[in-house]
């Protein structure tokens, strides 16, 4: 049974954007690995935006200097 964890910076994510990704995920899943969508298990995790990093660099550094 496959377990795909996603996370999300705490930036607003919708609840039908959750789904969209829960959705895609699971397509994704049964498409490659031929998995019966009631067997796969997809959780998403809000992570604050300052515990979050890129490269060493906390989300907001990373994106000031770009």
């Amino acid at each position: 049974m496959p377990y795909v964890n996603i996370k999300v910076t705490d930036e607003g994510v919708t609840r039908e954007q959750k789904a969209r990704l829960i959705k895609g995920v699971t397509d994704l899943l049964q498409g490659v690995l031929g998995k019966d969508p009631a067997t796969t298990y997809v959780v998403i995790d809000e992570v604050d935006l300052a515990n979050w990093g890129v490269g060493g660099l906390n989300v907001e550094d990373y994106r000031n200097r770009s």
